[in-house]
């Protein structure tokens, strides 16, 4: 059995202090492993409650361009 690679990218970010220190809670109490993880798991899940959301501003958007181009 292969383990399939992932091609992965460093993100540096800033959040607020508070927000922060709710996430080390979670690691501390065993939620997560790291704050890593903590983070990949709440971006995924953002993307995926919100994908019909953006899917359908997305093409709002390609309709706008459609119809009046570059303007």
């Amino acid at each position: 059995m292969t383990i399939k690679e992932t091609k992965t990218t460093v993100v540096q970010t800033e959040i607020p202090d508070g927000l922060l220190t709710q996430a080390q809670d979670l690691v501390a109490a065993g939620w997560f492993r790291n704050l890593d993880e903590l983070m990949l798991d709440a971006l995924r899940r953002f993307l995926e409650s919100h994908r019909g959301e953006l899917m359908e501003e997305f093409i709002r958007q390609d309709v706008e361009w459609g119809l009046r181009g570059d303007e």
